[in-house]
């Protein structure tokens, strides 16, 4: 409990600081614009990408483009997340709404190794996290946990207009390794093309499998486990 004490405070000196504040409403307004584009193409009965279905993310999304009415409900639904955090009062259901989607497209680019969204939405689903503790205030009385007002949770203080170095130098940090991590988690990736992908088969271990693994996937077709088994030699 001592945790959740040391975070209420936390919480409640962020609030507090204005600088905070404009983060918040950027990051509120950077994952609409996320998501309206791609909602309107849904909703619209438009491919997402141009991907070729022979790659691992072009099998989902073509697939995904022939559920009939679920194709627009995912856009339908990622529009009202976005609207819904443009506007102060239903930032928070706009949160809520948006982080199961994100965190679906999180664990999908990671599965496949899509470039498109690799980088990007692991981001937006910090930032939607971000959001999420940001309002944790009104959230709180939904978790199992022991109960205050929200008066007592945020009280009404006097703003802080002191640049908070350290929330951005973390934010920064942050960034900075997730960006490493990234590229260099996986030693090999399908890429968005086949000539893509053999351009990083000289940096590989393995370069001759490595150009069997992208004709595998951009050729043949065949799943991303099949052809990385190919390349490990299995």
């Amino acid at each position: 409990m001592k945790i959740i004490a040391k975070f209420e405070q936390f919480h409640l000196q962020a609030r507090r600081n204005i600088w905070i504040g404009y983060f918040a409403i950027f990051c509120r307004i950077a994952l609409a614009a996320g998501f309206l584009p791609s909602g309107f193409v849904k909703i619209n009965g438009e491919r997402f990408t141009a991907l070729a279905n022979n790659h691992p993310m072009g099998h989902y999304l073509e697939a995904l483009f022939y559920t009939g009415y679920y194709y627009p409900f995912i856009g339908v639904m990622q529009m009202l997340a976005a609207v819904l955090l443009l506007i102060p009062r239903t930032a928070t259901l706009g949160a809520l709404i948006y982080f199961p989607i994100i965190l679906n497209i999180t664990v999908l680019s990671l599965a496949v190794r899509f470039d498109g969204s690799l980088f990007t939405a692991p981001l937006m689903l910090t930032a939607v996290f971000f959001l999420l503790c940001w309002d944790y205030h009104k959230l709180k009385y939904i978790l199992p946990l022991k109960q205050h007002t929200s008066e007592k949770l945020l009280p009404q203080q006097a703003k802080i207009s002191k640049f908070p170095f350290a929330f951005f130098g973390g934010v920064f940090m942050y960034t900075i390794g997730f960006i490493f991590f990234i590229t260099n988690i996986f030693e090999i990736m399908p890429r968005n093309s086949i000539s893509d992908c053999e351009r990083q088969c000289s940096d590989t271990e393995n370069p001759e499998n490595c150009i069997t693994f992208c004709e595998c996937i951009h050729e043949e077709g065949n799943s991303l486990q099949e052809c990385l088994e190919v390349y490990e030699g299995e």
